[in-house]
């Protein structure tokens, strides 16, 4: 019996371990083998307070990792499939926690092999891509469209590449994929960017990265591979086929929160409904990072959510043994 799993082994999963493990709490921190977090695929972060010159995500994350082992966090790797809530005669340790005749409940995390019982849970599953949903996406992924640069630019010396978005990942990927294509084309919706200035300002500045506005993909096309997109400006209905050798694609994220449903109150776009405690509507459950109904979704926030949770979760597991500081 844990006092906490954490689901999750981003920079709020990775967060939360630490100040559990400097709690003291049994903590078991559960790391997808399907879905790798984005800060780990990052090839720059360099808006995280304390590394000036930048570093990449992959270093960031083995920091974190080195120092939740560091305090005690042991780490199994597995998918979580559902949690469900269970209240059994188990005695938990020196005491079976009791009151009042009724016995005190627990977590169930059901995985893919055998379950994990703990007396609280934090939930920092993240989030993934989201897909255009346009035909040739599916078919050609991994022969040309991905959804990662720092993982397959490499790929595309010299070659042409379509970039589709115009937030924060999208210019920042289109400038990394600078590095190994002769040209980036970035391909956006409306008529500027959302990025924040200072990456306005560098994809501007560069001249290998084009840019073709008001326009929304509608096909990708080719044999073995990705030969071309299909594009459509919204204002003027004209259609276009862009010849390019790959496509990016930076549109969102979707939480990965379907193991959740049915367990936890979720909004429209899946993402789990939380106080500013990190405290979801279920006693002994909390949540952090981009899973989580939030305004900023970046390292640094995925952090802040992550100690404020572990912090929310000692403060159940104590008042649960009744060793609550009073």
């Amino acid at each position: 019996m844990y006092d906490t799993a954490i689901v999750g082994a981003g920079p709020a999963g990775l967060t939360a371990a630490i100040y559990a493990g400097r709690a003291r709490l049994k903590t078991l921190l559960i790391e997808s083998f399907t879905t790798p977090g984005q800060a780990i695929t990052t090839a720059r972060i360099e808006n995280y307070p304390g590394f000036p010159e930048g570093l990449n995500g992959f270093e960031l994350i083995d920091r974190f990792k080195k120092q939740a082992v560091s305090f005690g966090a042991e780490f199994q790797t597995g998918n979580v499939k559902g949690i469900d809530c269970h209240c059994e005669p188990r005695n938990f340790g020196a005491k079976q926690f009791q009151t009042k005749g009724s016995l005190r409940r627990f977590w169930r995390l059901a995985m893919t092999e055998g379950s994990v019982d703990a007396l609280s849970v934090i939930i920092a599953s993240g989030a993934s891509p989201k897909k255009l949903g346009i035909p040739g996406e599916d078919e050609f992924r991994g022969k040309g469209v991905s959804f990662c640069a720092v993982c397959d630019a490499a790929f595309f010396k010299g070659k042409n590449v379509a970039v589709v978005g115009g937030g924060d990942t999208a210019v920042e990927e289109a400038l990394f994929l600078t590095k190994f294509a002769a040209k980036v084309t970035l391909i956006h919706r409306r008529e500027r960017l959302r990025a924040t200035k200072i990456l306005q300002e560098r994809a501007s500045e560069n001249k290998k990265l084009e840019f073709i506005w008001n326009s929304v993909a509608k096909k990708i096309t080719g044999s073995n591979k990705v030969e071309a997109l299909e594009i459509e400006n919204i204002k003027s209905g004209k259609g276009e086929r862009f010849q390019c050798d790959g496509v990016f694609v930076f549109v969102g994220y979707i939480p990965n929160t379907d193991f959740l449903k049915g367990a936890l109150k979720l909004d429209k776009n899946g993402y789990i409904d939380a106080d500013c405690d990190m405290k979801t509507q279920k006693a002994g459950v909390f949540t952090c990072g981009d899973a989580r109904k939030k305004l900023l979704r970046q390292v640094i926030t995925a952090a802040g959510d992550g100690a404020t949770a572990a912090h929310s979760a000692r403060l159940y597991v104590e008042e649960l043994k009744g060793a609550a500081y009073k």
